[in-house]
């Protein structure tokens, strides 16, 4: 079970509210959604760019530099000359999937025509 630690309470940006700060890391419109990516087999930056959400680079950049920063995701390099890189899971990212699977059968219940997406290959289920 991962530890817990106290932070210092002038850390947090507004309060120590766990659902908060959370919120803080993964909340924003884009952030799951390359968590979900990565889950269902993209892993280059280009492959994000192209997902039928269309998320503009330069917010497509901010996110992967915050969820590096909150060991959500890694970069790992794949090719050397020019180094380029793939991003993976780490523990604590695969820890949302639970969390994501949940909002998908939300959406899935209550938002009509809603599909899923085929995992590895990240196509729509028809």
């Amino acid at each position: 079970m991962p530890q817990i630690t106290d932070a210092p309470a002038n850390s947090f940006k507004r309060s120590a509210c766990p659902l908060a700060n959370s919120l803080e890391i993964f909340g924003d419109k884009w952030s799951l959604l390359i968590v979900r990516d990565i889950y269902f087999g993209k892993h280059r930056y280009n492959d994000f760019a192209q997902s039928p959400e269309k998320i503009p680079t330069n917010i497509l950049a901010e996110r992967l530099r915050k969820l590096i920063s909150h060991g959500i995701i890694q970069k790992v390099p794949y090719q050397q000359r020019p180094v380029r890189y793939s991003y993976e899971l780490t523990e604590k990212g695969e820890g949302l999937l639970p969390i994501i699977r949940e909002i998908v059968n939300w959406g899935q219940s209550h938002i009509e025509g809603t599909r899923m997406m085929k995992r590895k290959q990240a196509e729509e289920v028809t």
